[in-house]
């Protein structure tokens, strides 16, 4: 699960997208599969598969990401809400090997999700 995915071109800048975010550690674009008004995916810079291969020092990383994707709602305008979802592994739907938060909004969410 090492392979290079297509968000590392993405943060190597060899394949395009629509960029809203970007600091040393993490960068967010918009999904080209949207699957709301407003869904974009928070991606970290080092190249981490699944959730489930988080380390403890990865702790301030993941922190990171989190309060990034709470800068873009608030950047976005989400202020009726929005769902953060982190897929994990083939069952969790995971189908880009690369750790990655999606940031949903724009419309009400549906429970349960899926």
């Amino acid at each position: 699960m090492s392979e290079d995915t297509i968000f590392g071109k993405i943060i190597r800048k060899e394949i395009p997208a629509e960029i809203v975010y970007e600091d040393d550690f993490c960068l967010a674009f918009r999904d080209i599969s949207a699957q709301a008004p407003t869904h974009i995916l928070v991606i970290p810079k080092k190249p981490i598969p699944r959730l489930a291969d988080t380390v403890p020092e990865d702790k301030e990383l993941l922190g990171h990401m989190l309060l990034t994707v709470n800068k873009i709602a608030q950047d976005e305008g989400l202020k009726n809400g929005y769902r953060v979802v982190i897929n994990t592994d083939q069952d969790g739907g995971q189908t880009v090997f690369h750790l990655h938060m999606h940031l949903l909004g724009g419309r009400s969410m549906a429970w349960p999700p899926g």
